[in-house]
């Protein structure tokens, strides 16, 4: 374990309470009790707004490269006149706001907008509309939620999609690119702020309540329709004050945060994006994602802005790194200011890990805090977090303040299940979906397994050990627990994947089809070759070498048929979003691609040229 840790920033101090059942069950929740938090998130807006109203809110790139920013003042002000808009629009719990477009400040004005005066919004993944070609998963959630009015960023680029899924006479606001021929009426944002608000927003607000349904969040949808969870007041204000008191620096130090990730998905779109006005602190929108082409961007931005709080998946890190390394400007402001690192989407290579944990101590001399949480769209979604130090990734943690954890025995693991403040009353419209997501004490499932990070003491965390969907059993009845295998899996290629699917369910072994990482795959080649066609390097014969020796190596450190992948195919068409198999965050799911691509799983098991067997010598 590093020894070299900070001890100034300032995190939870939780004490835990526990229970084991005759069942064999255990139910483990903190002593303390969570603070009093407010009834809707939309007053943290207005509090900011008269303490500090020139504090600024979200900041983003302008046509010149500078940065756009909104105060508090500037952003209550837009989202009243915007609120009233939308009271004229007829918008209510039946007839919500929809949302298709990339993060922005005008995004986020008018769902502070709808949500002031009690109108649920949705946020939609962009992909199903541009990515999609017979936009299905849009034309399903129209038909669940009803919507009254969708928000476009720009006219041009979703007009085809809204008119196929929502209907040519659907009314839609532009932001850009407004002047649309079609039946339905075309408003533009910038007029929309031009309409004065009157008493009505104020009865309209003083009327928002803990139990008022605030947004929709979708779940991907991957074994069919997008699920519509309803998140409340209640969930985003008590989870708020959940992660506060975790993240208790936050209190003193309004948190600045520089951030990619949607906000149709729950993590930034309800955890990182209400942090920042629940503790009066500033959101620079990061128009980089943690892909080669767009890395860029992001290293950009954290050149000139030094987080206090910072986020990304594990391929983004894995990025950050490799900049970091030949890049001191970049990593030296990156540290800067930040007291604490979280990863989620998947898990983290301990090569990643130590990497972060070495950059932090050259440029601030200790190891800035890195963590990673357990939740889910309908958990708000903060639910467990580790703060302790840890020598390795892959602890989940404790229970946040205010829930209670329920472990069901599942073979050697424990099924986890929960309930507090923060948990969704369900699914939109969907009595039979909600009814089956809850067992018989009113606990959600979460469809999760974990292990004790020590055995018999939760207060050292846990481990999570895969979906329980996507673990299943080899030929011999052996259980494979998919989630670990596939992180030890890429932790062991040492940057060569980026992720895999483990195959092999009812069969006598198992394989993988990994996801490569080019830039790495890349590097194993000569120069000369640098304009070979991604398809030809991965059957570049050092390429396969390679991958044949890390196999080998995972072949030699694992300690029985259940941890052994045995062969493996890289994945030479990316994983898609609209089949579900990969989120817009970047997290892979298992259990699609394996029933997308079922023809490459046979092509996998038999003998063909693409499969990847350990090398022979290192096998041996």
């Amino acid at each position: 374990m590093v020894e070299s840790v900070s001890h100034d920033i300032k995190l939870w101090s939780p004490v835990l309470d526990s229970e084991t059942r005759p069942d064999g069950s255990i139910l483990i929740w903190r002593e303390d009790e969570i603070r009093p938090y407010p009834g809707k998130i939309n007053e943290r807006l207005v509090y900011w707004a008269q303490t500090d109203p020139n504090r600024p809110w979200m900041a983003q790139r302008d046509d010149t490269g500078g940065w756009r920013k909104v105060s508090y003042a500037e952003a209550l002000d837009k989202v009243r006149h915007l609120a009233q808009a939308l009271l004229d629009l007829g918008l209510s719990t039946e007839r919500p706001l929809v949302i298709l477009g990339e993060n922005s400040i005008e995004h986020a004005l008018i769902a502070l907008a709808a949500q002031h005066v009690g109108i649920p919004s949705a946020a939609i993944a962009p992909a199903y509309a541009t990515v999609s070609t017979d936009y299905q998963k849009l034309s399903d959630i129209n038909k669940q939620i009803t919507p009254g009015v969708v928000f476009v960023d720009d006219g041009n680029v979703y007009q085809t999609a809204v008119d196929a899924a929502f209907g040519p006479h659907m009314p839609v606001i532009a932001l850009r690119n407004a002047a649309l021929k079609r039946p339905g009426d075309v408003l533009r944002f910038d007029e929309l702020l031009q309409t004065e608000p009157t008493d009505r927003v104020d009865e309209a607000f003083d009327a928002v309540g803990p139990d008022t349904v605030a947004k929709f969040l979708f779940t991907s949808g991957t074994t069919g329709s997008p699920k519509a969870v309803i998140q409340t007041q209640r969930m985003l204000c008590s989870n708020m004050e959940m992660v506060t008191d975790c993240y208790a620096f936050m209190r003193e130090e309004p948190p600045v945060l520089v951030d990619w990730a949607p906000w149709n998905h729950i993590a930034s779109g309800n955890k990182v994006f209400n942090l920042v006005i629940y503790n009066g602190g500033t959101y620079y929108i990061d128009y980089g994602k943690p892909t080669p082409a767009l890395i860029g961007e992001t290293i950009r931005n954290l050149r000139e802005i030094s987080p206090t709080w910072y986020f990304n998946v594990p391929s983004g890190y894995e990025m950050l790194v490799d900049a970091m390394g030949t890049d001191a400007e970049l990593r030296d402001n990156f540290f800067r200011n930040l007291k604490m690192m979280m990863y989620a989407g998947a898990g983290l290579a301990q090569h990643t890990w130590e990497a972060l944990e070495a950059l932090s101590i050259q440029s601030r001399g200790y190891c800035i805090p890195l963590g990673t949480g357990l939740g889910s769209t309908e958990t708000s979604p903060f639910s467990l977090y580790c703060t302790d130090p840890q020598d390795r990734p892959g602890n989940v943690g404790i229970p946040s303040v205010g829930l209670t954890v329920k472990l069901v025995p599942y073979d050697d693991k424990y099924e986890i299940r929960l309930k507090g403040p923060n948990i969704t009353p369900g699914y939109w419209r969907s009595p039979d979906l909600t009814a089956k997501a809850f067992d018989e004490e009113g606990f959600y499932k979460l469809g999760d397994a974990v292990t004790f990070a020590v055995a018999g003491d939760p207060s050292k965390g846990f481990y999570f050990a895969g979906r329980t969907a996507e673990n299943f059993k080899l030929q011999t009845g052996t259980w494979v627990a998919v989630g670990p295998l596939r992180a030890q899996l890429v932790d062991q290629f040492g940057g060569l994947i980026r992720d895999a699917v483990i195959a092999g369910e009812n069969r006598a072994q198992l394989g993988a089809l990994v996801v490569p990482y080019m830039p790495a795959l890349r590097s194993l080649i000569s120069n000369e070759e640098q304009g070979l066609t991604d398809e030809e390097v991965i059957a570049h014969p050092a390429v396969r070498a390679a991958l044949a020796n890390k196999l080998a190596l995972h072949q030699k450190k694992s300690s029985g048929s259940a941890s052994r992948i045995m062969r493996l195919i890289v994945m030479k068409e990316p994983p898609r979003f609209d089949k579900g198999e990969v989120t817009d965050k970047g997290s892979l799911n298992q259990r699609a691609v394996l029933n997308h691509r079922g023809s490459l799983v046979d092509e996998l098991y038999g003998d063909g040229e693409e499969i990847i067997l350990a090398s022979s010598e290192l096998a041996a």
